[in-house]
């Protein structure tokens, strides 16, 4: 048993050296004497020892290479703008994506910049931001083009931050505030305009109703009037002495309700009910007069 401890040893050796395992969404290049020999894939593989080397491991799983460009747009800003590629390794060209590039990253972002500052210069700022997806879908298609025979499949590509220089942005931000403040305005304007339209149209219907009202009044105090007339003439009273002692009822009864409110300030001219009488005298007599002057002249026109 111990006599074949050195025939043993070594093989263990020899088959550790032998034997590697290769994940899963994996691929190992296996090369002899420096020539590339075979690609291993996923489980238990073997090499002869001290003449396969393992050259490279590559993930065949979806990568993520992320790019800032700064390039210019059509009205002279500069704008930093960050891609996102996501790619994979294909199965069945291992061999191109370890052979034919030497650093594949710098391949990708050489191709990223060269489309995004083919693109870029063609649109304005405001362009860049709303076409951001056609962009992306434009890196995508070319990018795929340029990179699939050297192995690599382009998944996808994301515009997925666009970075103006800050004086840039300020001056977006004053913009946007200043059409808020212009929409504010207008629509505080039109606040303001409906608030006076309304007010004006309350105070229409309120003069309206308080002239309906005044009318009312003045037709029921009429009503009354002629009412209190009547009966004093069916009391053998004639219309000129109605027509005063109602003059006279009428004046006391206002000084009375002065008298009653201790806050009035009202003054009655004149204040004494001669004075009252006098004045529905001359009343009545340039009433009269005016007829007569009208009768005189209707009876001249009969004549012509």
């Amino acid at each position: 048993m111990i006599s074949s401890l050195p025939i043993i040893i070594p093989i263990i050796i020899l088959i550790f050296l032998a034997a590697f395992v290769v994940k899963q969404q994996s691929a190992f290049v296996i090369e002899r004497f420096g020539k590339y020999q075979s690609i291993r894939h996923a489980g238990l593989q073997f090499k002869i020892p001290l003449v396969d080397k393992i050259a490279g491991r590559l993930s065949l799983r979806i990568q993520q290479l992320d790019v800032i460009v700064e390039t210019k747009t059509r009205d002279d800003v500069f704008v930093h703008l960050k891609i996102s590629v996501q790619y994979v390794i294909l199965r069945e060209k291992v061999y191109d994506a370890f052979y034919k590039l030497q650093n594949p990253h710098e391949q990708i972002t050489a191709y990223i910049f060269d489309l995004v500052r083919a693109e870029i210069p063609k649109m304005i700022l405001d362009d860049v931001f709303e076409k951001k997806d056609d962009i992306a879908h434009a890196i995508q298609r070319d990018l795929k083009d340029a990179m699939l025979d050297y192995g690599y499949d382009i998944i996808k590509a994301l515009v997925t931050d666009i970075d103006p220089d800050a004086s840039v942005k300020e001056a977006m931000n004053r913009i946007n505030a200043a059409e808020r403040e212009k929409l504010a305005a207008q629509h505080e304007g039109d606040a303001q305009r409906i608030l006076i339209v309304e007010r004006a149209k309350a105070e229409a219907e309120s003069k309206r109703l308080q002239g309906k009202g005044i009318a009312d009044q003045r037709r029921e105090i009429a009503r009354g009037l002629e009412e209190s007339v009547d009966t004093l003439n069916k009391a053998g009273i004639n219309p000129q002495e109605a027509s005063a002692l109602i003059v006279i009822t009428q004046h006391y009864d206002t000084l009375q309700s002065i008298g009653a409110d201790s806050s009035s300030n009202l003054i009655l001219l004149p204040n004494n009910p001669n004075a009252a009488s006098s004045m529905l005298n001359d009343m009545t007599a340039s009433l009269l007069a005016a007829n007569k002057i009208n009768e005189l002249e209707a009876k001249k026109n009969d004549k012509k």
